[in-house]
């Protein structure tokens, strides 16, 4: 039986990630705020090795902060990562893909939506089993817009989100 040669594909070079000296922190945390998007996903690539995710540039910002502080002074320690996942474990009995996903799309109690109306800013607090407008407790934002407005209203598209929780 005749061989046919095949040829390997060159290996890609190691990759390295940079170490970043901690007296360089401070100033590559500021400079986040005024660089440009192309500028952000080029510090993705250069300090997680891989492509950026197609997120927004608050959430690409923020986990380079991260990064660029687990660089310079050190990530989770290994007891405390082990923690962190026996503990998603007893909430999800071990499912990654449950662990990833919340249990609904409602913002977490404490969170303040802010809406501009009519040139009145209104602050509605998110409460555990509720919501809370000048110092009132409604059931749903929906009623909160309404109050505000006048007119029925999605709730969760008066302040912003994206759609219900679980839709």
């Amino acid at each position: 039986m005749p061989r046919i040669a095949t040829q390997q594909a060159p290996k890609a070079p190691a990759l390295t990630i940079p170490a970043i000296p901690p007296a360089n922190v401070l100033g590559r945390l500021a400079a986040l705020q005024a660089t440009s998007i192309a500028h952000l996903k080029q510090q993705w690539r250069e300090l997680f090795g891989k492509e950026p995710p197609p997120f927004s540039r608050t959430y690409i910002q923020s986990r380079l902060a991260y990064r660029i502080q687990e660089l310079a002074y050190g990530g989770l320690k290994p007891e405390t990562r082990a923690r962190l996942e026996a503990l998603g474990e007893q909430l999800d009995g071990g499912n990654v893909v449950l662990r990833r996903i919340r249990a609904d799309s409602r913002p977490l109690p404490g969170t303040r939506l802010i809406r501009e109306y009519d040139g009145v800013l209104h602050v509605v607090t998110v409460r555990a089993d509720d919501f809370e407008y000048e110092g009132r407790p409604y059931r749903s934002l929906s009623a909160i817009a309404r109050y505000i407005t006048g007119t029925r209203w999605n709730g969760w598209t008066f302040f912003g989100l994206k759609g219900r929780p679980g839709v």
